[in-house]
């Protein structure tokens, strides 16, 4: 693939700005200065290197971020900063989005891609992906309302009745539950018809991707693809 080829589809600027990058001498290719924008590169496991920094070549992008509390997960924020900040700007370019939506308040782990067929597989409703999320409670959970939980509560405004696919007891606090469903605000709705209130919410896995703890509040990773999100078992 050409040079100039690869710094377009990576989100480095247009075509015009891209071959400028590289007429500078500001892209380098397994350490060497490429300076010739119609240069032949191989991108099988290719990092290139901008302006000193050091990129993997992505057909497809595909990260993970710790969301902090405080941004919306939207291009067009209303009340918070985009979440869209935190990520530079060579993937913001390239048109990546976040795989569903956490709440402004809610933390942990956030998706993003360009992929638009995967990104349709992992939110579409009858895909039925498992979303994990730590919840504090106001109050100490009793059983009965773990029980209600899992049977199933009815939402405002809601004809049936939502139920939690699993739900683990972690604290006197605090529950691990476990949806397949994507309502709006629905783990703090189903929370709250059982009789309590959600004080922290945390996304802690998206299928069988869990959020690492070594992941900082803020940071971003790239993910190898789309099998990270399957058991393998």
């Amino acid at each position: 693939m050409r040079l100039e080829q690869i710094l377009f589809s990576q989100g480095f600027g247009t075509r015009h700005e891209c071959r400028g990058l590289i007429a500078l001498g500001q892209v380098a290719v397994k350490g060497e200065v490429v300076d010739d924008p119609d240069a032949d590169i191989d991108v099988e496991s290719l990092d290139f290197t901008v302006k000193g920094e050091t990129w993997p070549y992505r057909e497809k992008a595909l990260l993970m971020m710790n969301k902090p509390a405080g941004y919306e997960c939207s291009q067009k924020p209303i009340h918070h900063p985009s979440i869209m900040q935190l990520l530079p700007p060579p993937l913001r370019c390239r048109g990546v989005q976040p795989v569903g939506r956490l709440d402004a308040d809610t933390t942990g782990l956030l998706i993003f891609t360009d992929d638009g067929a995967l990104l349709h597989r992992l939110t579409h409703p009858k895909r039925h992906v498992p979303k994990r999320y730590r919840v504090t409670c106001k109050h100490a959970p009793s059983d009965k309302m773990l029980e209600d939980l899992v049977v199933g509560v009815k939402l405002k405004d809601e004809k049936e009745t939502l139920a939690a696919d699993d739900i683990v007891r972690v604290d006197e606090y605090t529950i691990d539950m476990t949806i397949t469903s994507g309502k709006y605000h629905q783990v703090k709705r189903m929370v709250a018809a059982a009789g309590n209130r959600v004080e922290a919410l945390q996304r802690i896995a998206f299928g069988a991707l869990r959020l690492p703890e070594d992941l900082a509040c803020g940071k971003w990773r790239w993910l190898s693809g789309p099998d990270v999100f399957y058991d393998k078992k």
